[in-house]
């Protein structure tokens, strides 16, 4: 049975369409409300609160923890100074990812990793007879994401007494919010302005009441996980399980993926040595991977003739659709699509995915399947780059 988060007492009341989602063993909402519309224009227009408290979080200190991290990820994580985030995939020995997060420094041996899947056992396993303790620290950490372009204004109102306006894209600060330590990192899944508040578990709810009240004359929302889908998906950001398998759930060779197939070749350091995948990865970089990494923009009047054989407009406004579909070039299939949503910013249909290397070109013309009443049609779509939405104020 999926346990509460910390925040689910607030969660829990806010929640009126009572729809939930089982996330890594916890109560999630999809949305507060009938729909995720007005959820998701908090986020581009106002701010969103999003409990994010299941994403797994470890604490890696000691002598060796610089080493370890070094060990487990493809970026140079010597480069992270203290204050400082990274955000890294992982691989297993053929340079397959197992997962991605970000890494906090918090001192000089200290440090916190994010992940989507549970990875103690194998951080741990790479980390034998190092001195360096790995641990889980998810339920013990709970967390909040405040996204949107009045976050900054919200985090003013409840903690004056931090330099909001210094704090740069993906760093951190230590500070205090209703009398509770809270180290806040300038991060999010969201591609827009935005925070993640980092707080002890059992003082999570006086965090939450802080910023619901600051946040009331800013017009922040809670935000459900339907809304958050569209904006990553806008962000470009990949999803695990969805736009790419773990290494370690995938059951053919086809579902795996390099950093260099996901368009994450730049997180693969080119001078550091001795990491997990190494060989594998250097040899890849060197032939090239097999496929690419791609944005697509549906073409409107296509889409909209298919739909409009059947008698219908097109019925494509709502969630993002996490079922992988077919791309094809020349009527030959080149890739999929495993991403796709209508963005209510853009009024564009967008979708992200994989091709086979020789194709992926931006500004190529291509087919996406699309379903009309049963029936698979084709409609015209063009790659395009990533990100679709990243607004200046996201780094500013």
């Amino acid at each position: 049975m999926p346990l509460p988060t910390a925040f689910h007492r607030r969660t829990s009341e806010l929640c009126k369409s009572q729809e939930w989602l089982e996330w890594s063993g916890y109560l999630s909402a999809i949305t507060y409300g009938p729909t995720h519309d007005i959820e998701y224009s908090a986020i581009r227009n106002a701010a969103g609160l999003i409990d994010i408290s299941p994403i797994y979080k470890y604490e890696i200190h000691g002598p060796d923890a610089l080493a370890l991290l070094n060990r487990i990820m493809t970026r140079d994580i010597g480069r992270c100074q203290i204050g400082q985030v990274m955000y890294s995939p992982w691989c297993n020995d053929d340079g397959k990812i197992i997962d991605d997060g970000t890494i906090a420094r918090l001192d000089n041996d200290i440090f916190r990793v994010t992940a989507a899947d549970p990875n103690l056992r194998w951080f741990q396993d790479c980390g034998y007879g190092m001195q360096a303790e790995v641990k889980d620290v998810s339920a013990k950490l709970a967390a909040l994401a405040l996204q949107g372009p009045n976050s900054r204004e919200i985090l003013k109102a409840i903690s004056p007494g931090a330099n909001w306006d210094e704090l740069k894209y993906f760093r951190l600060l230590e500070t205090e919010i209703g009398g509770i330590h809270v180290t806040v990192s300038r991060t999010g899944y969201t591609g827009d302005l935005g925070y993640e508040l980092w707080i002890p578990a059992g003082h999570a709810e006086v965090v939450w009441d802080e910023l619901a009240n600051a946040g009331s004359d800013y017009g922040m929302l809670a935000v459900g996980l339907a809304a958050l889908d569209v904006a990553r998906l806008e962000a470009g950001l990949l999803l695990i399980e969805v736009d790419y398998i773990s290494a370690h759930r995938a059951i053919t060779r086809s579902e795996e993926y390099s950093p260099y197939d996901l368009g994450l070749g730049w997180t693969v350091a080119r001078g550091k040595i001795g990491f997990v995948g190494q060989k594998r990865l250097r040899s890849e970089q060197q032939t090239g991977s097999l496929r690419r990494f791609i944005g697509l923009e549906v073409d409107w009047l296509s889409l909209r003739k298919l739909f409009e054989q059947a008698d219908l407009p097109p019925q494509v406004a709502g969630r993002t659709s996490r079922s992988g579909v077919p791309i094809y070039m020349n009527s030959t299939q080149i890739g999929q699509a495993t991403s796709m949503t209508f963005s209510p910013t853009l009024k564009k249909y967008i979708a992200i995915g994989t091709v086979d290397r020789p194709h992926g070109q931006v500004g190529s013309e291509v087919e996406v399947e699309i379903t009309v009443e049963y029936e698979r049609k084709r409609a015209a779509a063009r790659i395009v780059k990533t990100p679709f939405f990243s607004p200046e104020r996201k780094r500013a």
